[in-house]
């Protein structure tokens, strides 16, 4: 029996008020949110749940949807951290996402931990780190709406994502394009051949492209002089370097995968940089170069 022999302010089902509420939730995000990308996590390979790895994670879907950003005064968490291990940038966010709009939009259950999310105003890319489904800071068991954990909205926990080879193909341009330049690229010098090259078309070495022993993206081609690569599978070496979609072919004169970017202030790529300040360390032409032998 009920507290309240007239109002129930904890029904079992949910009512019409609880409804209007929701309406009027996602009528507010709509007005005082921003409009985003929701980049679901997908997986080329099988997931080790014992150690929470994926190292072929990808994201080849984006959903539009609107979500309000809880920090309205700027970013939080530690900000641009730097130690021995060069800048950090450790920006963390707090979102704020319609359940009901959430389900219709994207084809999952809930916001997942890992999945990312593209902000178009600062174009960057976010990744969740927590789902909190129950937000007592924005709303909490309004008109008794609470019953199963099903409030009106998720609370999510963000930090900046740090790129690392993950594939991030969307299919939207503007998402596309701005994961294109981080990743790690090999300069491919060529001699004879004809054709131009199309940028992010595959090319490929072998009879086609199913059977390639090595394949990759074009980044950018001079013709006679080189060709930039990325997103490579296999080793390049010799033969000709073919293109899948301008049928161009060149012949492949040496490869360079230590190709120096223009990376100084992020997270990784220095890989050229560390080769170079170690080279003048320690002398690799000796026999032990740890010892005296």
């Amino acid at each position: 029996m009920p507290t309240n022999l007239y109002f129930n302010n904890f029904p079992r089902n949910i009512t019409s008020e609880q409804l209007l509420v929701e309406d009027l939730v996602i009528e507010s995000l709509k007005i005082h949110g921003m409009d985003v990308y929701y980049l679901p996590r997908s997986s080329r390979d099988n997931v080790d749940y014992i150690f929470g790895e994926d190292t072929l994670k990808q994201y080849v879907a984006a959903y539009p949807l609107e979500m309000y950003l809880e920090n309205v005064t700027g970013m939080e968490g530690e900000g641009d951290f730097i130690s021995k291990f060069g800048l950090e940038i450790r920006d963390e966010v707090q979102l704020l996402v319609s359940r009901r709009r959430f389900a219709a939009t994207v084809p999952q259950i809930r916001p997942n931990e890992g999945d990312l999310i593209y902000v178009p105003l600062v174009q960057n890319f976010f990744e969740i780190t927590f789902v909190e489904h129950e937000n007592d800071q924005a709303m909490f068991y309004t008109l008794g709406r609470g019953r199963g954990g099903n409030v009106y909205v998720y609370g999510l926990k963000l930090k900046q994502f740090v790129f690392s080879n993950e594939i991030i193909e969307t299919g939207i341009t503007e998402i596309d394009e701005q994961i294109r330049d981080e990743y790690p690229r090999t300069k491919i010098t060529i001699s004879a051949g004809s054709g131009t090259y199309l940028n992010d078309e595959f090319v490929y070495v072998g009879s086609n492209l199913s059977v390639a022993t090595a394949q990759a993206l074009v980044y950018d081609f001079v013709p006679n002089t080189y060709l930039e690569v990325y997103r490579t599978i296999g080793t390049f070496g010799s033969g000709t370097l073919k293109g899948n979609t301008s049928n161009a072919q060149w012949t492949i004169s040496t490869v360079d995968t230590m190709t120096v970017m223009n990376t100084a202030f992020e997270d990784i790529q220095d890989n050229a940089r560390i080769e170079a300040e170690s080279d003048g360390i320690i002398d690799w032409t000796e026999t032990n170069p740890f010892g005296g032998d």
